[in-house]
């Protein structure tokens, strides 16, 4: 999930950047201090959403720099627990399917990517035997995230699956529809045609 989060903090404005408007320079220091920073409470941040507050910048002795109480938003990316997200598979291997999730990579196991028996080859491909369903690298598929770990923070790790309903390839969704749609169509029919037989029944009893 993206989102917003307020932070106030004290940034530091070197002397090189005086030249530059105070909010442009603070801008600036804030992306090199929290660019790529990924905490378990903020998620992975992905850049500075905007500046709400600076405050009277104060010069400490011994340090020539100017130092700027501020308040600002950054936008986040944080994996939830159940979340669905939307993702492209970047590799395949024996044991599984990576997908990039945003700025983050998730795993979904062989045994998650799809209801059925799951062979791997050697062009990196997962294959259904009954389904005979393909997944493929650069797919576009929906997953839900059943686990998160921040155990090495400089790389988090998520845990999807794809075996639940209205999850899994784009294309096997879209065909899941078309089916259900051609389903509900003789039946739909079927049920007008009733209702056409009923109203004429109705209207016959009353002459």
């Amino acid at each position: 999930m993206f989102f917003k989060v307020k932070v106030s903090d004290h940034i530091r404005v070197p002397p090189n950047m005086f030249n530059l408007a105070v909010e442009e320079a603070i801008v600036k220091r804030i992306k090199v201090k929290y660019d790529g920073y990924i905490s378990k409470d903020l998620g992975m941040v992905i850049d500075v959403a905007n500046i709400s507050e600076v405050k009277q910048g104060v010069i400490i002795p011994g340090d020539g720099a100017s130092h700027y109480e501020t308040s600002f938003e950054l936008l986040c990316f944080k994996p939830e627990l159940q979340e669905v997200v939307l993702g492209k598979i970047k590799d395949i291997v024996d044991f599984g399917a990576f997908i990039s999730v945003g700025p983050a990579e998730g795993m979904i196991h062989v045994s998650q990517t799809m209801d059925d028996f799951v062979s791997f080859s050697k062009e990196k491909v997962l294959v259904g035997k009954e389904t005979k369903r393909i997944l493929k690298v650069t797919d576009l598929c929906k997953a839900r995230v059943i686990a998160v770990s921040y155990k090495d923070v400089a790389n988090p790790k998520l845990g999807l699956t794809m075996r639940q309903n209205q999850l899994g390839k784009l294309d096997w969704l879209d065909e899941e529809s078309e089916e259900k749609k051609a389903k509900a169509t003789p039946k739909a029919k079927k049920e007008e045609k009733k209702g056409k037989k009923e109203k004429k029944g109705k209207k016959e009893k009353k002459k």
